[in-house]
């Protein structure tokens, strides 16, 4: 069937999605989420030694990822599939990718190749270290970013070694940086008329999600450590014990911390010199937490998130997956939305984050079948019924 926009906002927009597992797929879910055209190329079965490193094709991790596009199948090994590829560059606005940087020179994509076809094309490439320097080259991996940049180190309880964390990241962050670069070539070659090309990667990025504990040490040469669920320098802000679980609250400053002790009962906490000022309460945060938690663990979470909301004091429950989607502020949000797939039915996926008043969002369509589209892209660039069976007949689709 033809392409069908999730949302007219980019609509007007082509995009070549030439990514697999995770963090080109999350690039690019955000432009076909918000209506790009989304033409996911596929190697045919039994062409590319990686396949099924996406996962089930039927699974929630896959349905995730590549709602809202369409799909050809084209071996790239080939020069007739190359030549396909070529041509749909022509009618396209970005190509995404997210092999290894040699791969494009060495399969003709990459960006001087592109451009020549299309001046307007832009290549978006997400790696795991880089398009260039000493580790161009490595394999990249979420867990690998995680440590390498540094995120394992400062996560954790102190000496219990480190921790990753429990999604991933570097993955997810590589590839929304790479989506607000694509956005932002778009814009600019309004201007310009020219396309350009977008590079992101997962160590670079999980150097910048790490945000003030990078700028910690890149500034002032402070090496964050590990300290749990407490927060680095704003205390108290942690994870407290209750009478039937555990909760979080974050107090920081002067005002919110006044505000804590008093709806916890424990207003002889402001007149205690180790707790004046934030420095103390960050220096002394062990005795701080244990102090807090005498007043926390007489009452349920329930009961605590009531007093400490109405006291104006930030908190929240601690929630297993399911809960999460039971909390009638995420059902008010529509943090989950339904998907029909003609073979599976209908089921819920994570919904678009994003809100937009006017062009939203929204899941047109499910992951669609490997190859499903193939036939009907190439007749819109061209090919004939002829055409179409010679390429299958050589296993180029």
């Amino acid at each position: 069937m033809p392409h069908r926009p999730a949302s007219s906002a980019l609509a007007r927009f082509r995009i070549l999605d030439l990514t697999r597992v995770r963090a080109g797929p999350s690039c690019v879910r955000q432009l076909a989420d918000f209506g790009a055209d989304v033409i996911k190329i596929e190697s045919p079965p039994g062409v590319d030694p990686n396949e099924g490193m996406g996962g089930d094709r039927d699974g929630p991790d896959f349905q995730n990822l590549h709602r809202n596009k369409r799909s050809i199948t084209l071996n790239l090994k080939t020069e007739a599939g190359r030549a396909i590829l070529m041509k749909l560059v022509e009618t396209a606005d970005v190509l995404a990718e997210n092999y290894r940087p040699d791969v494009k020179q060495r399969l003709g994509f990459d960006y001087a190749a592109l451009k020549a076809v299309n001046p307007r094309i832009i290549l978006a490439s997400i790696s795991g270290f880089g398009q260039d320097g000493p580790y161009r080259n490595r394999p990249g991996f979420d867990q690998i970013a995680q440590g390498m940049g540094g995120f394992m180190s400062i996560t954790g309880r102190p000496g219990e070694g480190p921790m990753r964390a429990g999604t991933a990241i570097a993955d997810v962050s590589a590839g929304l940086f790479a989506a607000l670069g694509i956005m932002t070539a778009l814009l600019e070659r309004e201007a310009s008329g020219e396309g350009q090309w977008v590079q992101s990667c997962l160590l670079q990025s999980q150097i910048a999600l790490n945000d003030f504990q990078s700028a910690r040490f890149v500034m002032k040469g402070e090496v964050p450590p590990q300290v749990g669920n407490d927060h680095p320098t704003s205390m108290p802000t942690s994870a407290y014990r209750t009478r039937d679980g555990h909760m979080n609250i974050a107090a920081s400053g002067d005002g919110m911390w006044q505000r804590l002790c008093e709806a916890l009962g424990r207003p002889e906490m402001l007149k205690q010199a180790s707790f004046t000022g934030q420095a103390n309460r960050a220096e002394n945060r062990k005795a701080l937490n244990a102090e807090i938690e005498k007043a926390t663990v007489t009452k349920t979470t329930a009961e605590w998130v009531e007093i400490l909301n109405a006291a104006g004091v930030p908190c929240g429950p601690i929630y297993q997956m399911d809960q999460v989607f039971s909390d009638p502020q995420v059902q008010h949000l529509e943090a989950a939305a339904t998907v029909h797939h003609p073979r599976l039915g209908d089921f819920r996926i994570v919904n678009q984050a994003v809100k937009l008043t006017r062009t939203p969002a929204s899941m047109a369509c499910a992951s669609p079948e490997l190859g499903e589209h193939t036939e009907e892209i190439l007749k819109e660039i061209g090919y004939r019924d002829a055409d179409l069976a010679q390429l299958k007949k050589d296993k180029v689709i």
